[in-house]
């Protein structure tokens, strides 16, 4: 049997995947990495378990995480292979540990998101300090991913009926996003200054050129936004506004009479999770969440013994 060149296999694995609506940004640029690096070393034949450990340890100094996630996108490759080549080799497991260890994020008190608007006011530009405050107040009421509301159109947002619509998402999904009442105000205000300003723009958060505004640009103004809050093992982040608002959310269902978890679906399709596991996560992740579910659930038990 001829073989293919890695590169070769890769990019016929790649497109399969894709083809089928599956992105593989991330996963899509490593494994191109390891095809250059088992090409580069004249690696002919099939994958072997020591090419994927060889490869996956790249840098050497690199926490055994990162390690195991590499390990984890050539395992995945590997079971593809095994298909048509029936003596690839399978690199184990959890060689290096858990793949998708998750640190507990940052949640938001409401002090510190009213903080973060405040300094949103102290931003320079005719529209940034409009901008910042109208997309953290998005991103807390509605637990957006913020690519999410950055790729936001104007066609997308509707505020007569107070919905969003956010196409083609992670996984290639598409959802509707209700508004609460209370946000619809601020995002007008927000709407009709940024169509005074920039009439023909396309995007509803726009930079000071009237541009889609960059992931970078908020990254680096959030560092400034963030500044003395205090945190435990890493600084807070814009993605634990999503946290924080499911949190809330299962918060408030959990007090209720109906508890949070027949209703774990629903919040699952609301932040446009591909699996309910993925939604669940936050009761595992999050100490208060676990207490009052088992304080819930006791309580149920005792009233229907």
């Amino acid at each position: 049997m001829k073989m293919t060149s890695m590169r070769s296999r890769v990019q016929a694995y790649l497109a399969q995947r894709r083809a089928l609506g599956f992105k593989l940004d991330r996963q899509g640029r490593q494994l191109e990495g390891f095809a250059r690096y088992a090409d580069g070393r004249r690696h002919r034949g099939f994958l072997t378990r020591q090419l994927a450990i060889q490869w996956a340890c790249l840098p050497k100094g690199a926490q055994r995480s990162y390690w195991a996630g590499r390990l984890q996108v050539v395992r995945t490759f590997a079971q593809h292979l095994l298909l048509t080549e029936p003596k690839t080799q399978i690199p184990p497991r959890h060689l290096f540990g858990p793949a998708n260890r998750r640190q507990p994020p940052h949640l938001y008190s409401a002090a510190q998101i009213r903080l973060l608007l405040r300094r949103t006011g102290q931003l320079t530009g005719r529209l940034r300090p409009h901008t910042f405050h109208a997309l953290i107040g998005l991103l807390a009421c509605t637990g957006l991913r913020i690519s999410e509301a950055l790729a936001l159109q104007l066609k997308d947002v509707d505020l007569q009926q107070s919905l969003l619509t956010v196409r083609e998402s992670k996984y290639g999904k598409s959802r509707i996003v209700p508004l609460h009442r209370t946000a619809i105000p601020r995002l007008r205000a927000y709407a009709t200054r940024r169509q005074e300003i920039f009439p023909l723009a396309a995007y509803f958060f726009v930079s000071e050129r009237g541009g889609p505004l960059a992931l970078s640009t908020v990254d680096h103004l959030f560092i400034t936004l963030r500044q003395g809050i205090p945190y435990n093992r890493r600084p807070p982040r814009l993605h634990d506004f999503r946290h924080t608002a499911a949190c809330q959310i299962l918060q408030r269902w959990q007090a209720s009479r109906k508890g949070a978890g027949q209703r774990i679906a629903v919040l699952s399709r609301f932040l446009g999770h591909s699996q309910v596991t993925d939604t669940y996560w936050y009761f595992t992740a999050f100490p208060q969440l676990m207490a009052e579910a088992d304080r819930h659930s006791a309580l149920i038990h005792h009233e229907n013994s």
